[in-house]
């Protein structure tokens, strides 16, 4: 098989690249290492878990990636830190199991050292945010639930009251249930449900309200002609031998022994595998010589969004007496901003989808002699924390915390052995400031949020340990001036390999302290629309000269009507 471009991921930033350039008239496939779903083939609860939770080696092949970045040490090079990553799988990639939450990042984004002398970001980004929130219907959510007023509460506690607001979301809201026309592409895109509210977002909306991307980015792309081929991972990228474009190996997903391995080749390539999967990718081939001028800097500049996922929870006895239900709303309706680096936002999961209460755990804050702080937290009321292992009925009764920051730290990944030999990703200290393994902010709000709601704040079982959970790993691949000081160009390019390309949020160069997902599309939008339609000349400079900023480029085939909302309009 050939292609014009081959795209590894479909993802936000995979998916918006199949679509604009399908739209330009190249031959698109799309390789998702994950399987497809319909709407009511997602988990009915989290319990489900070959279809919630990724372990394709296990039978599992749900939307729900965890993955353990053990540190580095000083094998690496320095003191390292762990983080425990969560991420999405499947045909649509992580808007699948995201918090449909769509925000435009804080200030400190756009004047992060690492890419504020290339050119005016904010400016350069302002249409492409505007044009990526039409594409993925961005509204207000105009529910107030339980968890919002205990938040505002909060917020007005810790005297930023100001802040506090109800979330953008890329959920068709409609009339609970109603199933109406495309609202959103002037009849090119599928027909919609109302929002029912019931809160099972990240486990997959089985009701076809939540915009994911195989309704629109996707869901286009493929009436434009892009392939998509599901259960199909990459395992290298490589020059092709005729000296013309790429060849790409893969096999099937979770094989053991009918691997079907293929060969496929492309002119040019789009690495939109999500942070950890490009990283991934470029590391081995790297290492393994396949791609030899790849920079230095990739695994540089890796970011967690500077992140804690905390948590308060009411008691099973105490929240079945009171009638408690916090799965009201979708994944996350409002937040506020205890300071002008951090970000809160309550967090919900629907009825019965209680897997992911078994990894909280007692909030400890950071310091010295953490985890024997942590024993002692628990030891003083044992009975509460034995009750608290019980995961039955929790997500009616725990209202997450999700912390971001904007401020500047990084971690670092590199390979390195694991005792079977095989090579796995591990992390030491970056860039900027140490990651941090515990936000006090945070801290602070999730105890005043247990006070709220009447229960126990609680922590990540990993954050003991000093091993801090994010769900919006970052970078690795980040946008620099040069080889020397990043892994793409302006035009996310892959410097020392001219057509490959990274187009996901491996290439997002700062922490946001915000949810990732419209950035990661408006970049990928901007990065798209400088590409020249198919036989015209590329209007971008050659790769490795000096940046300069250029027009974008209509395609000769747009899919969505210009009367549409979501109409190109750049």
């Amino acid at each position: 098989m050939r292609y014009d471009v081959v795209v590894v991921g479909s993802g936000f930033g995979g998916s918006v690249s199949a679509l604009r350039l399908a739209e330009k008239g190249y031959s698109v496939a799309v390789l998702e290492a994950g399987r497809r779903f319909a709407d009511d083939e997602f988990p009915q609860t989290s319990w489900r878990t070959r279809r919630f939770l990724w372990a394709p080696k296990l039978g599992c092949y749900g939307i729900q990636r965890i993955t353990l970045l053990r540190s580095a040490g000083r094998k690496a090079g320095g003191a390292g830190a762990g983080v425990l990553v969560l991420s999405g799988a499947g045909v649509g990639g992580g808007s699948l199991v995201y918090a449909n939450t769509l925000y435009e990042p804080l200030s400190a984004f756009y004047d992060d050292p690492q890419w504020r002398d290339i050119t005016d970001w904010r400016s350069e980004l302002a249409p492409y945010y505007d044009q990526a929130k039409r594409m993925l219907g961005v509204t207000t959510y105009p529910v107030h639930t339980a968890a919002d007023r205990a938040m505002r509460a909060v917020a007005q506690r810790m005297g930023v009251a100001e802040t506090f607001h109800p979330t953008p979301v890329g959920v068709h809201i409609g009339r609970p249930g109603e199933v109406t026309a495309d609202p959103y592409f002037g009849g090119v895109g599928p027909d919609r449900t109302g929002c029912l509210h019931c809160g099972a977002c990240m486990t997959g909306c089985r009701h076809g309200a939540k915009n994911t991307l195989v309704k629109n980015y996707l869901w286009l792309a493929e009436r434009l002609g892009a392939a998509v081929h599901p259960m199909t991972t990459v395992t290298a990228v490589r020059p092709a031998a005729s000296g013309a474009g790429y060849e790409i190996e893969t096999v099937r997903t979770g094989a053991w022994l009918a691997k079907r391995r293929q060969v496929i080749e492309a002119d040019q390539v789009i690495f939109a595998a999500g942070a950890l999967g490009t990283q991934r990718l470029l590391h081995e081939m790297k290492t393994s010589g396949r791609l030899p001028e790849l920079s230095p800097r990739v695994g540089a500049l890796t970011r967690t969004n500077s992140e804690a996922i905390l948590g308060a929870a009411v008691l099973r006895p105490e929240a079945r007496r009171r009638g408690v239900d916090f799965t009201e709303g979708v994944a996350i309706t409002s937040s506020f901003h205890p300071d002008a680096q951090t970000h809160v936002e309550p967090v919900r999961y629907g009825r019965g989808s209680n897997v992911m209460g078994l990894l909280q755990s007692a909030l400890v804050d950071g310091g010295p002699r953490r985890v024997r702080r942590w024993l002692g937290i628990m030891g003083r009321a044992p009975l509460t924390y034995l009750r608290l292992l019980s995961v039955r009925d929790w997500s009616q009764r725990t209202v997450i915390a999700l912390v971001m920051q904007s401020a500047d730290n990084s971690l670092t990944t590199h390979f390195r052995r694991s005792w079977l030999g095989r090579r796995r990703l591990a992390t030491t200290q970056g860039h900027g400031a140490p990651n941090p393994t515990w936000v006090p902010a945070g801290n602070e709000a999730v105890r005043l949020l247990a006070e709220e709601i009447g229960g126990i704040p609680g922590g990540a079982m990993t954050e003991p340990f000093n091993i801090p959970m994010t769900a919006h790993i970052l970078g690795g691949a980040a946008i620099g001036a040069s080889p020397d000081t990043g892994v793409v160009d302006g035009y996310h390019r892959v410097f020392g390999h001219p057509g490959l390309h990274v187009v996901d949020g491996a290439a997002v160069s700062a922490n946001l302290g915000v949810n990732p997902s419209l950035t990661i599309t408006a970049q990928a939008e901007r990065a798209m629309s400088f590409w020249p339609n198919r036989g015209e000349q590329d209007p971008r400079p050659a790769l490795g000269d000096p940046y300069v900023r250029v027009e974008p480029v209509p395609p000769r085939r747009p899919a969505v009507p210009t009367h549409a909302p979501a109409a190109l309009r750049v």
